[in-house]
């Protein structure tokens, strides 16, 4: 799996995926410090990258839709987060990651939760 870090996400939260045995790169070695999201995003399309952030605008899925990414991951600390909080949310990823896939979905995660939102089908029309 390979993931993209928002320039929000640190040193020390890209080593703990790099550890993991994860692909990463992140916005800021690739010099998109400040890009629209909808720029972001789009990289992370192209690359095939699941995009890991705390910009709480990807967690609207009307917004971004996620069946059309390799997964958003948008990580929820504390109004006052500690770096601590950070890597506790990141190690939520990381073990989530380890039973679960992120591919086309959304995932809220605060530190020990994932919620994960999943497109439901269009509903089917019967038949004549």
């Amino acid at each position: 799996m390979k993931f993209k870090l928002d320039e929000n996400i640190g040193y020390r939260g890209q080593n703990l995926l790099r550890q993991a045995g994860y692909d990463v790169a992140t916005i800021v070695e690739q010099n998109l410090i400040s890009a629209p999201d909808t720029k972001v995003i789009s990289v992370c399309q192209q690359e095939q990258r699941c995009l890991v952030t705390l910009d709480l605008d990807f967690s609207n899925p009307l917004q971004f839709k996620p069946s059309l990414y390799s997964g958003i991951a948008v990580l929820r600390l504390p109004k006052q987060p500690s770096h601590s909080d950070l890597l506790e949310a990141i190690q939520t990823l990381v073990n989530a990651l380890k039973t679960m896939d992120i591919t086309g979905k959304l995932w809220i995660i605060q530190k020990g939760t994932v919620r994960i939102y999943q497109e439901e089908p269009a509903p089917q029309e019967p038949l004549p």
